[in-house]
């Protein structure tokens, strides 16, 4: 089943159990017959002693239709790449694991520094831009897809539910986005996209007035899900944010190059749990602090890209205008989590709208003192055109890396 949001214009599919798993996965099967289709991972190496990645493996294995997973391997030091061989060989899939911080990746990526095309900050966002890198440089699939490696509740039909419509050769998607409710060990989750995305969203709409790229966004279930998949063919152009702002900034750069009917969102589970990031209020650098400053940023930038004026008087009118509808979005969350019997501590959710609110502020200033900053990791097109040879090396160096450390 699917219907059209009121608002962007974007397909939405529905889970409703209609089609059995083992169909759906016969039909991606015939699909990769010809148009061939990767799975990307990227992972911290503490992830690896998490509780999740083990059921990942041993579900990604029954999986028939993968031609290929790249495994991005950060905060490794060379024993524990070694232990990382080992652990992803389980996989009966062709498969690659990429040590970021070996030396001869990151000899190989220091060539760009010259070119002012190195992605100095390290994180999901770099991690993610260097696998697409090397899918690239294969130049044998046709469909990309990536979900996170903390998924406590995963299970292989999200991964197919995830990709079907874009290796589906009819349909004319070319961006798949997961959507699920947030739900986890009886708890309503979800804080950022609930307190803070959504009433910004609205307030920017308020405030601004009518916005063909808010609506978009507003379109979104979860627009924060870390689950998406797209058509190769759209990589290379692909603008990759190197902070927190990596979600938005892909759907905002489906928005640029691709247009909303080319874009739809898909229901891939109905429970999802993973792990939580703290607040981390007192430290503007890590956690949902440092999250919702990324996000009002790229979000910010984006507007302005698109022509909007903004000033300091804006931020102030606002974050006034969050602040209100954030509470009284509260207010029906905790009436929603109370109806169906889930915990929900109301004086930490206020104290995060608190948070949010006064990071709207700062990350205005940030963005009026620094208009010019671009926080974008240079695309592959620009990689390409500087360094002529750097795919075929950087694809060599990988296959360097897994060569010594192949599993005994």
């Amino acid at each position: 089943m699917a219907d059209f949001h009121q608002n962007g214009n974007i397909a939405q599919f529905h889970n409703l159990r209609t089609r059995p798993l083992e169909e759906l996965e016969y039909r991606l099967e015939t699909f990769a017959q010809t148009r061939k289709i990767s799975l990307i991972l990227p992972s911290l190496y503490s992830e690896l002693e998490g509780p999740a990645l083990e059921n990942i493996l041993a579900e990604l294995s029954k999986v028939k239709y993968l031609h290929r997973v790249i495994i991005g391997l950060d905060a490794a030091d060379e024993g524990q790449f070694h232990a990382a061989r080992r652990f992803f060989a389980r996989l009966p899939i062709n498969h690659v694991v990429l040590w970021n911080g070996g030396p001869r990746l990151q000899s190989l990526m220091k060539r760009l520094e010259p070119h002012g095309l190195w992605p100095i900050e390290a994180g999901k966002g770099r991690n993610v831009w260097g696998c697409i890198g090397y899918l690239i440089a294969c130049a044998d699939s046709a469909v990309m897809a990536i979900h996170d490696c903390d998924i406590v509740t995963y299970n292989r039909e999200m991964l197919s539910r995830l990709v079907y419509p874009v290796a589906h050769p009819a349909f004319p998607y070319h961006l798949s986005k997961g959507f699920y409710p947030r739900i986890g060990n009886n708890r309503l989750g979800g804080r950022v996209t609930r307190n803070l995305v959504s009433p910004l969203l609205i307030s920017l709409k308020k405030v601004l007035g009518d916005s063909d790229y808010i609506d978009y966004l507003r379109a979104f279930r979860y627009p924060l899900s870390g689950e998406f998949a797209m058509r190769t063919a759209t990589l290379p152009d692909l603008r990759m944010p190197s902070d927190w702002g990596l979600e938005i900034g892909v759907l905002s750069e489906a928005w640029r190059n691709l247009g909303p009917r080319a874009v739809c969102q898909v229901e891939i589970a109905d429970v999802y749990d993973h792990k939580h990031q703290d607040l981390s209020a007192e430290d503007a650098q890590t956690g949902l602090n440092r999250m919702s400053m990324d996000i009002c940023k790229a979000i910010f930038r984006k507007l302005a890209a698109d022509g909007v004026v903004m000033s300091a008087n804006t931020f102030r009118t606002l974050k006034a205008t969050y602040y209100r509808r954030a509470l009284d979005m509260l207010e029906v969350y905790s009436n929603d989590a109370q109806m169906n019997g889930l915990a929900f501590d109301r004086p930490a959710e206020e104290r995060s709208i608190q948070l949010f609110a006064e990071n709207i502020i700062q990350a205005g200033q940030v963005f009026l003192e620094n208009p010019q900053e671009l926080p974008f990791i240079p695309n592959w097109n620009l990689v390409n055109a500087a360094e002529h040879d750097f795919l075929t090396d950087f694809r060599a160096a990988v296959a360097a890396d897994m060569k010594d450390s192949e599993p005994a």
